[in-house]
């Protein structure tokens, strides 16, 4: 073989390496964005079970005072209107949340996979998610606004 068809391959086989390393970080990234995109939508049923949450606690305290002060004779349905709101925002809370953990350990799963196949390095770090730190704050929260709401007892009365 010659020295000019030496070089070319050398050449080829040096732009394949280049051309699956960029690939492989790619990937990489692709994964980074997926971790991210799931983070938004938490970050979305966050939002809205804030709303509910809130919503419905505020709903029930200004009723409860209104009734306690005796401007109405029975604030029952108004009470039950906000306790259902909370309760809604806390479901919608926890099926976010466990979908979002679902969602991540089969991400990380299946960025293992690839990893141990060399399709991927597996250099980047997979944090915990902030996102998903603050939404079992808030479902705490908001567990313990009902128990607040239904008994009576909490830092919220």
């Amino acid at each position: 073989m010659d020295e000019h068809a030496k070089g070319r391959i050398t050449a080829q086989s040096d732009s394949a390496s280049i051309a699956t390393e960029l690939s492989s970080r790619r990937t990489g990234m692709s994964f980074q964005r997926t971790r991210m995109s799931a983070d938004r939508t938490l970050m979305s049923v966050i939002r809205t079970s804030l709303s509910l949450i809130g919503f419905g606690f505020t709903l029930f305290q200004i009723f409860q005072k209104a009734h306690e002060s005796n401007l109405l004779k029975s604030g029952k349905a108004p009470l039950h209107f906000g306790l259902s709101l909370v309760v809604l925002g806390v479901a919608m809370l926890v099926v976010g949340i466990g979908y979002h953990v679902a969602f991540m350990l089969g991400l990380r799963k299946e960025r293992e996979s690839m990893k141990h196949l060399g399709l991927v390095h597996g250099e980047s770090h997979f944090p915990v998610s902030l996102t998903l730190v603050t939404a079992l704050v808030l479902l705490a929260i908001g567990i313990v606004a009902i128990v607040n709401m239904v008994y009576g007892i909490g830092p919220f009365g």
